[in-house]
């Protein structure tokens, strides 16, 4: 049987999911976490691995003699060395497209608590300030009102063409950019720069790349619309968190809004906490759980599909 060992498997499966697609194809070793050190340890043996957000670097590939396959319990897969896999001809999958109508659902919830401050105002009540109001109706800050209003994306692949539909049943002008055409995109297609300039609701759907992280930084935020939202619900490391913080002390964006941040979990000196008027979610957007059997019934797949010798989804 095959050795197969899952090295962070809490986060994806924390005891409401069973792990019986992998069990089929091997003897299956789950660790609901595996600090640095211990990477090395658990992996002697193995043959299979699944990692979500252990990383597997150069060293500890050259100590796994007999590792054979990697498979990433998500999409992103920038834990994994694949320079290295490739080197030592160790085949590593990832789990494209799991979780776009989660993500997308987040997105738009992110932006309706932002500009409707539902939560906020049943805080209010609770406390007594409705009930202590002399009139029928009580608000400390008028709603934004997002009909007619436009919506812009970065990156518009299968999660920003599934936001971009969703605003633009809200009756929002939606625009995005994206390094190629997307023929089947609801929206009107314009250049990064114009994309930019042109929203008021800045929504991030593309990977961290060399060319995109930090790219949300002081200069950029000063070609927006003053009073702009941001939204990011793809990588922490797409924006520079000290000038987004500024910009929301100084009301050049309005507010902002993100489930990523550049370290997770987030430190208790990221700028974002203290600044105003922003919303932090703890990078929770794929966890419904359809959305996690289906990472563990993709992940599977991956290593079935490499076993009989035609492997999918391959990333190295």
């Amino acid at each position: 049987m095959m050795q197969i060992v899952i090295l962070d498997g809490y986060s994806v499966n924390p005891g409401d999911l069973d792990w019986a697609p992998l069990k089929k194809l091997g003897t299956v070793s789950v660790y609901d976490r595996t600090h640095p050190s211990m990477v090395i340890q658990r992996l002697r043996g193995a043959e299979a691995v699944f990692t979500n957000k252990v990383r597997m670097t150069k060293e500890v590939l050259q100590s796994a003699r007999q590792l054979k396959f990697i498979g990433e319990l998500a999409t992103g897969y920038d834990n994994i060395d694949v320079a290295a896999a490739r080197e030592r001809g160790i085949t590593v999958c990832n789990v494209p497209a799991y979780s776009t109508e989660a993500v997308a659902q987040l997105t738009i919830a992110l932006l309706l608590d932002v500009t409707q401050r539902a939560a906020h105002l049943d805080r209010l009540v609770h406390k007594g300030q409705w009930s202590a109001s002399p009139d029928f109706c009580f608000w400390d800050r008028a709603p934004i009102l997002l009909d007619g209003k436009t919506f812009g994306i970065i990156g518009i692949g299968r999660i920003g063409k599934r936001v971009a539909t969703i605003a633009k049943a809200l009756g929002m002008r939606v625009i995005g950019c994206s390094r190629k055409p997307k023929l089947d995109f609801c929206g009107e297609q314009k250049t990064f720069e114009e994309v930019v300039r042109e929203s008021d609701v800045l929504s991030l759907h593309c990977p961290a790349t060399a060319d995109t992280i930090g790219m949300i930084n002081r200069d950029l935020i000063h070609t927006m619309k003053d009073g702009a939202i941001l939204i990011n619900t793809a990588r922490g490391s797409l924006i520079n968190e000290s000038d987004v913080a500024e910009a929301l002390q100084i009301g050049k964006l309005s507010a902002c809004a993100v489930d990523v941040v550049s370290t997770e979990p987030i430190s208790r000196a990221n700028p974002l906490l203290s600044a105003p008027n922003c919303l932090i979610t703890p990078h929770y957007a794929w966890t419904p759980v359809p959305m996690r059997q289906k990472l563990i019934d993709i992940s599977a797949a991956n290593l079935a599909a490499f076993l009989n010798g035609c492997p999918i989804n391959v990333v190295s």
